[in-house]
């Protein structure tokens, strides 16, 4: 097979390549004459249907079939013979029409020289699970399943009140007519400090009218930004009741001994698969942050910053729209993930280098444990592994994921670094 590359770039090539007829030809019938062996067409017996026949029916199709195969056979051989390491999908077009001549473009990866992680500085930050976290985890478990009694006595915090409320600025009244009505559980943050404030010590049947100072992002735009003179209510005081941790309360939770030592022993199976992640987590910003301040200055390649930028605002669409905002995507929203794309793409290009220069190997070991870690929190996890073992796709993005951290591992352990104990509440806690 004829091939050129050429350079139209610092870091983008131009193949031009050329399909070998006799092997399109070969490819295309020996394709037509499986499918003359079992084809049925009305009006022939199956495996009596003349060529013809099959090359008029299936010939455009099992042709671009076998052009797609060569097509990737053929690039993939080139990129080997040429040594060439791709960054991102290429592009490939046929150079004329009707023709067996491709020109294919990409980019290829950065020369990022000698990569030392010995020089890192990396922290490494431990926690482990307590009996005190166990217990912490009852205690949420148990507010989960809260029920509500009402009281005659003033609201105090944890209590759940039944309010009414309406504002007015000005001789404007919002609502103009009745009242919103609402049921918040004092401390839990859900209302501005002052209404807190306000409903605290209050009981059923008290009203009550207080100032307060919306903020500018408030969800009704004529209060946001404003003070208002808020009108409220309280209809009813209810304080909350927890269930006893006995048996019903943990068969409720899938342990079906209904016993106390297996309950906390699978919490604590749970705990510590979080606390895994979450350790993973910040070992791979650490990490990830070392490398992008190391290698900061090393030209990307530019299509690929951008799909990533891409990419990353529709994933933010995406949540936001799970979230029940409606979301439109501008054209330009990339734009403003342009910076943490190129920091995503930096880092994914060295963990790929770091890899191929030490030979590094995915873990069966460790795939199928990551593998079983997520099945574990289905009820049926079986399922889960079997889907995942029959989705090429899925299991492709685990196989990415588990690399990545078998690579983050290992430059954490060469790298200059330092231990830091958290508790487990530290350790889960979002990173800012």
């Amino acid at each position: 097979m004829q091939v050129s590359v050429e350079s139209v770039g610092a870091l983008e090539r131009r193949m031009t390549f050329q399909l070998p007829a006799e092997r399109l030809e070969t490819g295309v019938g020996g394709r037509l004459r499986e499918i003359a062996r079992t084809a049925r067409i009305k009006g022939f017996r199956p495996g009596k249907v003349p060529a013809k026949v099959i090359e008029q029916r299936y010939g455009e199709q099992v042709r671009a079939e076998v052009i797609d195969r060569l097509l990737r056979e053929g690039f993939d051989e080139a990129v080997r013979e040429n040594d060439l390491r791709l960054a991102g999908a290429p592009r490939i077009e046929p150079e004329d029409a009707g023709g067996l001549a491709y020109v294919a473009t990409f980019e290829v990866v950065p020369d990022f020289g000698e990569i030392d992680v010995s020089k890192l500085s990396v922290v490494r930050h431990t926690a482990e699970v307590t009996e005190e976290d166990i217990d912490r985890m009852i205690e949420n478990l148990r507010l989960q399943r809260r029920s509500w009694s009402e009281v005659t006595r003033p609201a105090q915090e944890g209590d759940a009140l039944d309010i009414e409320t309406w504002s007015r600025i000005g001789d404007e009244r919002m609502p103009a007519d009745g009242a919103e009505k609402g049921t918040p559980v004092l401390g839990s943050g859900a209302m501005l400090p002052a209404l807190e404030q306000a409903l605290a010590g209050m009981s059923a049947g008290d009203e009550k009218t207080v100032e307060v100072e919306f903020p500018a992002g408030w969800r009704v735009p004529q209060l946001a930004g404003k003070k208002a003179e808020v009108h409220v209510k309280v209809e009813r005081v209810s304080e909350q009741v927890l269930p006893e941790v006995d048996a019903g309360f943990i068969k409720s939770f899938g342990v079906k001994s209904g016993e106390l030592e297996q309950f906390r022993s699978e919490i604590r199976a749970n705990l510590e698969r979080e606390l895994k992640g979450a350790l993973m987590n910040r070992l791979r910003r650490e990490v990830g942050e070392q490398l992008v301040a190391t290698w900061a200055q090393v030209e990307l390649p530019p299509r690929l910053v951008e799909a990533e930028a891409r990419s990353m605002a529709r994933q933010a669409v995406e949540q936001a729209r799970r979230q029940g905002r409606n979301v439109e995507l501008p054209a330009d929203a990339h734009q403003q993930f342009m910076e943490a794309a190129r920091k995503r793409v930096l880092v994914g290009l060295l963990v790929g280098e770091i890899a191929r220069n030490h030979k590094l190997q995915l873990d069966p070991k460790r795939l199928n444990e990551t593998l079983r870690l997520i099945a574990s929190t289905y009820e049926e996890p079986d399922q889960v592994i079997e889907l995942y073992r029959n989705d090429p796709q899925l299991m492709s993005g685990l196989q990415n994921r588990v690399m990545e951290e078998q690579v983050i591992d290992w430059i954490a352990e060469r790298a200059q670094h330092t231990v830091q104990q958290l508790s487990f509440q530290e350790a889960i806690a979002p990173q800012q």
